[in-house]
């Protein structure tokens, strides 16, 4: 079974990519229509000309008294902001974070495609290293997705490099330097940990063991294929290195946690938090796993891939969600109760500034997969896996949003043009470079030595 990528889906995801470009563009172009302290006061005068004017309007039902707690709110919410801003004043910060928000865009983006092909690449290894019969018929579709980790990888740290300081804020000048305007003790005390050059060789470091892994897999993998029937070494070396890798990838996916995304947030920390995106990852993985294998299957191909496998992989998406769930329920309830302020104002921010998208992505990422995927028979039925599976990956890109967007562009958040450029960019390149590779060699792993029981795999 031969697949070559289609010119249709090539030209696809090459709009895609360039549509994406003008949306990344305009982003940048507009952000810095907002260039001086002046331009901000501005901006916030006609914002608060619109405030008024709806208050006054309200206040032909209610009592004058809510003016004066909105104006003691405002004034704390801006005094609030100068403290975050270490000293700047409010429209310092609100120019600060117009600049952020582009960058912000790109890199939710840059990381939710890179944490699905990483997702993918760890649920790879399980199967081999618990010797899985039920899913070498999928061996194809996993490897040709985790052909993204690698330049999906790079592409996040190009990003972070070139961001800086308009996503981490620990790389602000005179962060850690005692006397200065923007000193935070806290961020000095975290610099042994938190510095540019720490940050960038861990990034290496990590991308080259996982890509490593991917390609000494993948070229076993291909070996075995071109074996003797009865000649398993390749596969026994996959098993092994299989399992070396899922320890390495433990250690290393919680430290990238810290580093590329709880870090935007130096000031708190959550011991959880590794294994809370873990969990997105590999609900995300699996769900695009079962995505592309259903629209290969559409196309006459994966004739192996049967309603059992769609089934044992939409049980995955149903399971790794009430997973992520519980670990999100872990994390949230412990800090909520405990009400420590360093620790609670992660959730308080996000509670009062991003309401909507915040209870959003529980509905989609765990009510809706709960609805959908509960009943044993939806789950053979392709739309139906489709359909939640949109719905998820939606959800989880929501997830991604709701750790950065706060932490960079506070209150001023939207998912407009610059956003949804991001999406489909990196969707883009995505498409591109996953079915490039699933077209470079045959889509069953006819040499596997679990090939005929996962052929003949029913539930």
């Amino acid at each position: 079974m031969e697949y070559k990528i289609s010119n249709r889906l090539r030209i696809g995801a090459i709009v895609l990519i360039v549509l994406g470009l003008l949306g990344v563009g305009y982003g940048f172009i507009d952000s810095h229509q907002y260039e001086t302290v002046e331009d901000v006061k501005e901006l916030l005068a006609n914002e608060s000309h619109h405030d008024t004017h709806a208050n006054e309007e309200h206040a032909e039902e209610v009592h004058e008294e809510s003016h004066v707690s909105d104006n003691i709110g405002e004034e704390a919410h801006g005094a609030e902001h100068a403290e975050e801003g270490h000293g700047m004043s409010h429209e310092e910060h609100v120019l600060h974070q117009i600049h952020n928000r582009p960058y912000s865009a790109l890199y939710i983006a840059a990381f939710f495609f890179f944490m699905i092909a990483l997702g993918v690449l760890a649920f790879y290894a399980v199967q081999y290293a618990s010797q899985s019969g039920w899913s070498p018929v999928l061996f194809r579709v996993m490897e040709g997705i985790t052909s993204y980790v690698l330049p999906g990888g790079i592409l996040v740290l190009l990003i972070a490099f070139i961001a800086d300081s308009h996503l981490f804020i620990w790389l602000t000048d005179g962060m850690t330097t005692e006397g200065s305007d923007n000193y935070d003790a806290l961020v000095a005390g975290k610099s042994g940990w938190l510095n540019k050059t720490g940050f960038f060789i861990r990034g290496l470091i990590f991308l080259a063991g996982w890509s490593a892994y991917r390609y000494f897999s993948r070229k076993f993998s291909i070996a075995q294929d071109n074996a003797d029937i009865n000649d398993n070494r390749n596969f026994k070396k996959n098993f092994r290195i299989s399992a070396a890798f899922l320890v390495f990838f433990i250690y290393t996916e919680s430290m990238m946690s810290w580093d590329w995304i709880m870090s935007v947030d130096p000031h708190w920390f959550s011991t959880l938090f590794g294994w809370y995106l873990l969990a997105g990852m590999l609900v995300c993985g699996v769900t695009t796993i079962a995505m592309i294998a259903i629209y290969l299957k559409s196309k006459g191909l994966l004739e192996y891939v049967n309603d059992s496998h769609i089934h044992d992989l939409a049980k995955f998406m149903f399971g790794f969600s009430i997973f992520w769930t519980y670990l999100w329920f872990s994390q949230f309830m412990l800090i909520w109760y405990s009400n420590i302020p360093e620790e609670v104002t992660y959730f308080v921010t996000r509670i009062e500034d991003y309401n909507l998208p915040f209870f959003g992505m529980i509905v989609m990422n765990f009510i809706f997969p709960l609805l959908l995927l509960m009943n044993s028979d939806y789950k053979r039925i392709n739309w139906f896996v489709m359909m939640a599976g949109i719905v998820i990956l939606c959800g989880h890109y929501i997830d991604i949003f709701n750790m950065i967007m706060p932490a960079t562009v506070g209150d001023r958040w939207f998912i407009g043009i610059p956003e949804i450029g991001s999406i489909l960019l990196f969707g883009g390149i995505f498409l591109f470079i996953v079915f490039t590779a699933l077209g470079k060699y045959p889509l069953l792993p006819k040499g596997n030595p679990f090939i005929k029981e996962s052929k003949n795999f029913h539930y």
